[in-house]
């Protein structure tokens, strides 16, 4: 959206400007050649000027001068000027002509070849025309960037003092509780340590995968509470406690095995986990059965597209995402390289 506001912004700016040389262009014909021919030749030649420039900008330069293809390049902006000279100079004649009613002469090539030398400064001018749309671009970008900047700051020194205040009450609610019930004090302290997560660490580039487990594990203790028969977790887990890894990069599939994967009325409910190192690379599975009435939206939903595209970005293509039904269980697979 906010590439769309800068791209609005430079076609404005360009408008204005072309709308600035027709006017410039019309003007300075004005005295010496009266409305009708100051028209002709203003229009005629600001869209000379237009082809030239955005031709040069537009496709010629990005596709062979930047790609390396000078020859090519130089061949076809001699193409670019000669043609557009040729064309300048039979539109202004025909249209001189035919607006005027004056009489109509025969039009040879070395009438028209003489349009072409002006069209050379236009060329050299495109570049400066690039050189000033990059700018202004840059520019309201930079201005974007500035203003988010500071309202990010703003509101980091607002989230600043909220958690803190509710981290505090949680601590005083978790000790009342803990006298008359250690079980659901416990729970509170779990609580807390997610919320701490999201503030603390989630924002961060990386983190201790021992910290990202223990979230996963906190998160898993607190969803199990609303299962009326619980459920059975089978977490196998086998890494290097140094290793780091991206924050919540895992979570999705533990949220889908909650949301999607549990039957509150079903007394067995078996989870299964494993996050293995192996080979350079860190293998994170989940199993869990199918639920009918559900499973429809538990690969089709917003979670697993937005994972897919983080992934994308954090690794390109050397990372492995697979999800698949079998035998009633609900499989997914994920091999991420380690950093």
């Amino acid at each position: 959206m906010q590439i769309g506001k800068y791209k609005l912004g430079v076609i404005q700016l360009q408008i204005l400007l072309w709308i600035a040389v027709l006017l410039i262009l019309f003007f300075s014909w004005l005295p010496m050649d009266g409305f009708g021919k100051s028209v002709i030749y203003a229009f005629v030649n600001t869209s000379s000027y237009a082809i030239i420039i955005y031709g040069n900008i537009l496709i010629l330069y990005p596709l062979f001068y930047e790609k390396r293809k000078f020859v090519q390049y130089s061949l076809l902006v001699i193409i670019l000027l000669v043609s557009t000279g040729l064309l300048r100079g039979f539109a202004s004649m025909e249209l001189n002509q035919y607006f005027l009613l004056l009489k109509k002469e025969p039009v040879n090539l070395p009438m028209l070849l003489e349009y072409v030398p002006g069209g050379i400064l236009i060329f050299v001018l495109s570049f400066v025309f690039r050189i000033a749309i990059a700018y202004f671009t840059l520019k309201q970008q930079t201005e974007e960037i500035i203003l988010q900047k500071s309202q990010a700051e703003l509101n980091l020194l607002k989230s600043q003092v909220q958690p803190h205040f509710l981290f505090n009450t949680l601590n005083n609610i978790y000790y009342k509780v803990y006298k008359v019930d250690p079980v659901s004090a416990g729970l509170i302290e779990q609580l807390s340590d997610i919320m701490r997560y999201f503030v603390d660490e989630s924002p961060k580039d990386v983190v201790p995968i021992a910290t990202e487990v223990a979230f996963i594990e906190n998160y898993m203790a607190l969803e199990k509470i609303r299962i009326r028969y619980g459920a059975t977790i089978d977490f196998e887990k086998a890494y290097d406690p140094e290793l780091r890894i991206p924050p919540m990069l895992l979570m999705t599939f533990i949220e889908n095995i909650f949301k999607h994967g549990i039957d509150k009325s079903r007394k067995q409910n078996q989870i299964t986990i494993s996050l293995i190192q192996d080979d350079g690379y860190l293998l994170f599975k989940t199993s869990n059965h199918i639920i009918a009435s559900i499973t429809a939206n538990q690969n089709n939903g917003f979670g697993i597209a937005n994972l897919t595209h983080r992934l994308k970005i954090l690794y390109g293509t050397k990372f492995e995402l697979k999800i698949d039904k079998e035998e009633g269980l609900y499989n997914a697979f994920l091999k991420i390289p380690l950093l």
